[in-house]
């Protein structure tokens, strides 16, 4: 569906880049939430399998600060987000997102155990699974493709960066070439792939956080989330920072620079994510990420007034 106000492709509104709101109602002709998950799994970046204390800038919640709570069984989880989702959408439609820690990082039994359930619930119309390249065998990826005659899967990799000396200053715990050799394999399947990119991570360049959407955008992947660096209190970075403060982008910084990152952007790829959430009680900075409605408005009147599109420095 093509908007004449903008001649963006893959918009139904004023959006100058392909969001996931389009592509979720283009597919399944619905409202469609995306419903998060804590299976209670862990990480192997902080089991000790190849580090420990995780990612410095990650929380306590392994990044799913909104994925609910292991008090709660998966059924109980799930029950209580889509009740609160159906009273105000009656109609709409589901993703179950398994967001906390690495959801792919346990034996390929525990794996099946957990997401079978899901798998032929009504309404469920995906699976969204975050997890990490090093923590996706053959036969995993082989199972979760079996689940693409079901419903479709999305995998989603916290890359966070292409560049290896970034990785390490924030103890990532893989380098770029396992990712590019788990993508590959991920590539030969029906799964769709997400990558998560952060924004302003210490000493990590403009330019390398252009290059960093270019390189992905010449891997053809399926999907994109990019958002800004969140410094809490519970992560290592966050108490770092609080002993000694280093640069982080304003929000004027952070629109322009995804502005450009998106006109690097095939405008097939759908973007999932501009912005992302932090407990306003344990953020300690940058403030500004608390308004995403703002960021989001403000991405979209930068792209406006200079008429800039996804995709336009691709073609």
């Amino acid at each position: 569906m093509r908007n004449t106000m903008n001649s963006f492709v893959y918009s139904n509104d004023n959006k100058r880049y392909h969001t996931f709101n389009y592509y979720l109602k283009e597919k399944y002709q619905s409202k469609v939430f995306k419903v998060s998950l804590n299976a209670g799994f862990s990480c192997p970046n902080r089991d000790g399998k190849v580090g420990v204390g995780g990612c410095t800038f990650c929380s306590d919640l392994g990044s799913g600060d909104y994925a609910g709570t292991i008090t709660k069984s998966l059924e109980e989880q799930y029950l209580e987000v889509k009740k609160m989702m159906h009273q105000k959408w009656p109609q709409a439609k589901y993703i179950v997102y398994f967001q906390a820690y690495t959801n792919t990082y346990a034996p390929l039994k525990i794996l099946k155990q957990t997401y079978q359930p899901f798998l032929t619930k009504p309404d469920v119309v995906a699976l969204a699974i975050a997890t990490r390249p090093d923590c996706l065998d053959n036969s995993i990826i082989e199972y979760l493709d079996s689940l693409t005659a079901q419903l479709d899967v999305w995998v989603e990799l916290g890359l966070q960066t292409t560049h290896d000396t970034i990785a390490q200053s924030f103890n990532r715990g893989y380098d770029y070439s396992v990712f590019i050799d788990c993508l590959k394999r991920l590539q030969k399947t029906k799964l769709k792939v997400c990558v998560h990119l952060i924004n302003g991570l210490p000493n990590e360049s403009k330019a390398m956080m252009i290059e960093n959407v270019k390189r992905l955008n010449a891997l053809k992947i399926d999907g994109i989330k990019i958002h800004m660096l969140h410094l809490i209190s519970d992560s290592k970075m966050g108490q770092d920072y609080l002993h000694k403060p280093f640069p982080l982008l304003e929000l004027d910084e952070y629109v322009a620079l995804v502005c450009e990152q998106l006109r690097y952007l095939d405008k097939e790829i759908v973007v999932q994510r501009l912005t992302g959430d932090a407990d306003k009680n344990n953020l300690i900075a940058p403030d500004w990420t608390l308004n995403k409605t703002n960021v989001l408005n403000s991405i979209d009147k930068f792209l406006a007034r200079n008429n800039y599109m996804q995709g336009d420095l691709c073609e």
